[in-house]
């Protein structure tokens, strides 16, 4: 019997400063995906973490008269109590500091040093210290890291080498055997491109750098940083190629890694060479989202220009949040973030357009229906209409166009205030009280079929629509209720004025 769970991973968060709605977004999306299987029930299991060793925590523990390991439980503290404050239900959070990972990223060195994919050598490079990684030339922007666009400092020390230039020509076969491996595809030839052009040997260990994960051969090195991170994937699942758990059999090989588009090389070529030089399967794909920026800029701890999350939700309610930031931009390219663009989506679409039309009809339903609401949809034009767009926002979501998904779901309130206003049920509580009920029914179906569309975007919200519309319960004579707004409208003098961009 096949147990494989679906394996959804985020990128671990690098615990330099707090969390802020940029590494929201991944692990927002990643919530959204794995919410949606689960309701098909789909074993999932989804995994987090944080990145904590390297130079940068290092440096930051120092300034701030603290330990490092210190520093990193506070700030890895942060990220979860984000991901409670944004409803996000993660099944296991990873820290690189966790024993079980350091023992296997030692393991998977041992390993490697022994079957000559890692061999001892001298490194000398062009270093971004806040990416910790390692840029040639041509890649740099003037003389600035492409990232960060601060300058990079030239290294040179001893080192171990990771031989990603032997895995060239396995890695384009694998992109070519297949080509979802790489998503969104108008990224992935970027990467091919770059495969193509030729792959170096890479550094891997750091004898400058004292908190890392120690080589076990040779102490005076420790692991890099960004090697350390990427085998949290396997190792959160019980990896170690000494003995592994039997928890990685059920979840391996991993069916998605979301990360930035920043990234993207990093678990594009690095990660699955790595894989191939241990003799484990490659994930099923690496999805590589865009940016959200900031009057044009990425949106950064380091450029002080990021938002903070639990601002806007404390000012407009998690859900407006989960919603805007899937539906103002299509997932895997870059936006840019607006209060004011939010305002708009936040009064039209859920005040307007979603608010007002359930408090409308729940309210009749509960001066009309005689404290009924229906069991069964009956015979409903639109019912089966609606119910008929269920399978393609479905594919939409499972194939991360969450901003499809949310469009064809808004067509469907669009399409129910639309009728609203054609049949004027406040009319037919006149003239024809039985055509009235009748219409309710249909509406009150249309609006469970739409809880449920939306559940896996906005939880709380269809959770409420579920609870007011009787869903779960087993009899007709559920009794309506007349219910507060789902989403306030946000009137301009009531702007918030705490929401800032640092």
């Amino acid at each position: 019997m096949n147990t494989k769970k679906y394996y959804i991973t985020t990128p671990l968060y690098y615990v330099n400063d707090k969390p802020h709605l940029g590494h929201a977004y991944t692990t927002l999306a990643a919530d959204v995906l794995a919410r949606h299987l689960r309701s098909k029930d789909i074993p999932v299991l989804l995994q987090t973490g944080t990145d904590e060793h390297g130079s940068n925590i290092e440096k930051i523990a120092r300034e701030k008269g603290v330990a490092p390991k210190a520093w990193c439980d506070g700030v890895s503290a942060d990220f979860r109590e984000l991901w409670k404050t944004l409803n996000i239900k993660y099944d296991y959070f990873i820290r690189t500091t966790d024993p079980a990972h350091e023992a296997g990223v030692q393991a998977v060195f041992e390993k490697l040093l022994k079957t000559g994919d890692i061999y001892l050598g001298s490194y000398e490079g062009l270093y971004c210290s806040s990416c910790e990684a390692f840029y040639d030339e041509t890649e740099l922007k003037g003389k600035n890291c492409p990232v960060h666009g601060r300058p990079v400092e030239r290294v040179s020390e001893e080192t171990y080498f990771f031989k990603l230039s032997k895995y060239e020509a396995a890695l384009l076969e694998h992109y070519a055997k297949h080509p979802d491996f790489l998503s969104p595809r108008y990224r992935a030839q970027e990467i091919v491109n770059f495969v193509k052009s030729g792959l170096k040997d890479i550094s891997v260990s750091r004898t400058k750098v004292a908190w890392g994960v120690p080589v076990k051969s040779n102490p005076r090195h420790t692991v890099y940083v960004w090697f350390d991170a990427l085998l949290n994937y396997a190792t959160g699942r019980g990896y170690n190629p000494d003995g592994n758990s039997p928890d990685f059999a059920d979840a391996w090989p991993a069916d998605v890694h979301l990360v930035g588009k920043e990234i993207f090389r990093f678990h594009g070529v690095i990660w699955p060479a790595m894989l191939l030089a241990l003799g484990v399967a490659l994930p099923r794909k690496v999805y590589a989202h865009g940016w959200w920026t900031v009057n044009g800029d990425k949106m950064s701890k380091s450029k002080g220009n990021f938002i903070k999350a639990e601002d806007v939700v404390r000012e407009f309610g998690v859900d407006a949040l989960r919603y805007f930031v899937f539906r103002e931009v299509t997932f895997g390219q870059d936006g840019d973030f607006s209060m004011d663009a939010f305002r708009r989506r936040y009064n039209a679409d859920l005040a307007n357009d979603l608010g007002n039309l359930f408090s409308r009809l729940m309210n009749m339903a509960a001066k009309y229906l005689d404290h009924r609401l229906p069991e069964k949809p009956g015979e409903s034009e639109i019912f089966r209409e609606l119910s008929s767009w269920t399978p393609e926002i479905h594919r939409s979501v499972e194939a991360l166009r969450f901003s499809d998904a949310l469009e064809k779901i808004w067509q469907g309130v669009s399409r129910l205030n639309r009728l609203v206003d054609a049949r004027k049920p406040w009319e037919l509580a006149k003239t024809d009280p039985e055509t009235l009920k009748l219409f309710l029914h249909e509406m009150v179906w249309c609006l469970r079929l739409i809880a449920g569309w939306l559940d896996p975007f906005m939880p709380d919200t269809a959770s409420r629509m579920h609870m007011q519309l009787g869903v779960g319960r087993t009899s007709d004579g559920t009794p309506p209720q007349k219910v507060p707004p789902l989403f306030p409208r946000m009137q301009p003098e009531n702007k918030p004025n705490d929401i800032r961009t640092n």
